[in-house]
């Protein structure tokens, strides 16, 4: 007989992972807690980690094709939105269900890190497309600002990888923190949450709103990583 979906989910909220360190709100206090919803849902149906990181491509590519192909109207603002936000959501659902499984496999983990890098290209790439195709452009040095946010958003997700690659062949362990993260410095980092830019599409189809708020998310996290770089080279010295 199998798990049902509250055992599974009593055993998610007694075997929750710690928190990163310095991880934002959005990530901590929504997304994950969805995640484990869909994670005890996915046991139940026995789908494997490697299954539920292809429901979350599937979600989250459906978003990124519809921003570079159809026309931007409020509903189709609030589809993305939803599409990118379940995408995050099973996102975090994979780990949990190989938590329930007893762990996961190099392969999965692979799998979700390639799926994760190609993601956060195309979305940015989407938009620029998008952009172009279907908004009232005046000058096209705005178009600079998907290309730099494809950028930033890669080379972050580079760099934290590479991180926990370099100081895990050092017997450095990830940074976490039991029980809670700061509420200040959660809240901080909101504008660098992803949770936070897929929210950000509910306004694709007022481009006045969209750009005004893409432009300044680009902005927090150009910033975020030139201190983050600065912070992470310094202690790579220390090693």
């Amino acid at each position: 007989m199998g798990t049902t979906y509250s055992e599974a989910l009593k055993e998610l909220r007694n075997a929750q992972k710690g928190r990163a360190k310095g991880a934002p709100g959005y990530s901590i206090y929504v997304n994950r807690k969805i995640g484990r919803f869909l994670a005890a849902f996915a046991h139940t149906l026995r789908l494997t980690p490697n299954q539920v990181t292809l429901v979350s491509a599937l979600f989250t590519f459906t978003g990124i094709v519809l921003l570079a192909t159809a026309p931007p109207t409020w509903y189709l603002g609030i589809a993305v939105w939803l599409l990118l936000a379940l995408g995050y959501a099973w996102d975090s659902a994979d780990g949990q269900v190989a938590r329930l499984r007893g762990g996961g496999s190099v392969a999965g983990e692979w799998l979700d890190h390639f799926v994760d890098a190609l993601k956060i290209s195309c979305l940015h790439l989407a938009v620029l497309i998008g952009w172009y195709r279907y908004f009232p452009i005046e000058n096209e040095l705005w178009l600079l600002i998907p290309i730099g946010f494809a950028v930033v958003g890669a080379v972050t997700f580079f760099a934290m990888i590479l991180n926990d690659l370099l100081k895990g062949s050092r017997g450095v362990e990830k940074a976490v923190e039991e029980g809670g993260s700061s509420p200040l410095r959660s809240v901080l980092l909101l504008p660098t949450d992803y949770g936070v830019l897929c929210l950000s599409f509910a306004f694709w189809g007022i481009p006045i709103i969209f750009v005004g708020a893409y432009s300044l998310l680009f902005l927090a996290c150009a910033m975020f990583l030139v201190l983050a770089a600065i912070k992470w080279f310094k202690d790579m010295k220390k090693m």
